[in-house]
């Protein structure tokens, strides 16, 4: 077995799992990023997941996402969780494009993709699902970030970055979050920051908008206004305040387990650019992170993963894209075959090892 994956965990999880190895039940909530195409790398990881590791569970498991992190559990909370998931695949990776899309077309050809694997009757069987309780984060503008014609929206993100950069809890004068849970219980964390965070109840009614507002990027697709038993207003992005959910999962036994794309966990999606933008090492202490490894990554066609500018990149060759992303999808097989095995013979806790060790945390 290779050296495929990176492993860091905060300070419970590590005593977790040097006592026990890693076992399913103790895992209480799955974490996922949002990222645009970043996610197919992780697809072989969902799969081991969802298809063989949490089989056979009886007890809630919450899954939070914000963006395509919540598009891929939308996908992995239905009956058929595999049958799902490859329908958000081929969907996801057939998107076309002209060179410069418009935000309406980017919207309509994202509602599109979710029509492929979100029917009415899936959404029923998510909300009434046995074990899986699903959590939709999504950021509602404020002032100019409000707005719907791209120079005011570009000035208003314009003013947030600003803000942003001078410290990250500025940036809640422009959005406010609002996370959508499953109505049998509450989110399983406990925002301490300084952004408004509302939370709201998920129904047939609003899920899809709420699923559609968590990937609506600004100046890239359109905001989501009017969502049924959702505060008013227009909605955007998740990963704009909860990039990759630097959150407090407050105190408890379980296991946060956060399959991630990167060894760098980034708060904001403001702050990609700021390399001294850290988490919180407080809001870690009970996550585990498993992410491919720098050699991986370089190992692939392209030496990265699949991202958003590959639709420029690849601009007017779509099957070369999508051929490329296929590959991508392939080889994080590797990913979940290592992550089972280490899983399956303990050998996890050889591996794994501190936040602290790898500069992903400021320190508190």
């Amino acid at each position: 077995m290779g050296n495929n994956l990176t492993l860091f965990a905060g300070k419970k999880a590590l005593e977790i799992i040097g006592d026990e190895g890693l076992r399913p039940e103790r895992i209480s909530t799955v974490a996922s990023a949002a990222g645009g195409p970043k996610w197919l790398v992780l697809n072989g990881l969902d799969r081991a997941l969802f298809g063989t590791f949490f089989c056979g569970r009886n007890t809630p498991l919450h899954l939070v996402g914000s963006s395509i992190g919540a598009w891929r559990f939308a996908a992995l909370a239905q009956p058929d969780p595999m049958a799902a998931l490859g329908r958000l695949e081929k969907a996801y990776i057939g998107q076309r494009y002209r060179r410069r899309p418009s935000p309406a077309r980017v919207t309509r050809e994202s509602l599109w993709v979710m029509g492929r694997y979100l029917t009415d009757s899936a959404m029923e069987e998510i909300l009434a699902h046995p074990w899986f309780r699903l959590n939709i984060i999504t950021a509602k503008s404020r002032h100019l970030t409000t707005a719907r014609h791209a120079l005011p929206l570009a000035m208003g993100l314009g003013a947030a970055a600003g803000a942003n950069l001078v410290g990250r809890q500025w940036l809640s004068l422009f959005f406010d979050r609002v996370i959508f849970h499953d109505p049998r219980s509450a989110p399983p964390f406990l925002p301490q920051d300084r952004f408004d965070t509302r939370c709201v109840p998920l129904a047939q009614e609003n899920l899809k908008k709420a699923l559609l507002a968590s990937g609506s990027i600004p100046l890239v697709m359109s905001g989501v206004e009017q969502i049924p038993g959702a505060p008013a207003g227009v909605y955007r992005d998740g990963g704009i305040i909860d990039y990759h959910l630097d959150l407090s999962y407050g105190p408890g036994d379980g296991i946060v387990l956060f399959p991630h794309y990167t060894e760098r966990m980034i708060p904001g999606w403001l702050d990609k650019g700021l390399a001294w933008r850290k988490p919180d090492s407080a809001n870690l202490d009970r996550v585990l992170m498993v992410a491919p490894s720098e050699g991986f990554v370089q190992s692939l066609p392209l030496g990265k993963i699949s991202d958003r500018n590959d639709f420029y990149r690849f601009a007017g060759a779509d099957w070369e894209r999508m051929a490329y992303w296929h590959t991508v999808v392939s080889r994080g097989r590797l990913l979940a075959e290592e992550f089972m095995e280490l899983a399956a013979s303990k050998r996890i806790r050889e591996r794994v090892r501190p936040f602290s060790e790898a500069g992903i945390v400021r320190r508190v």
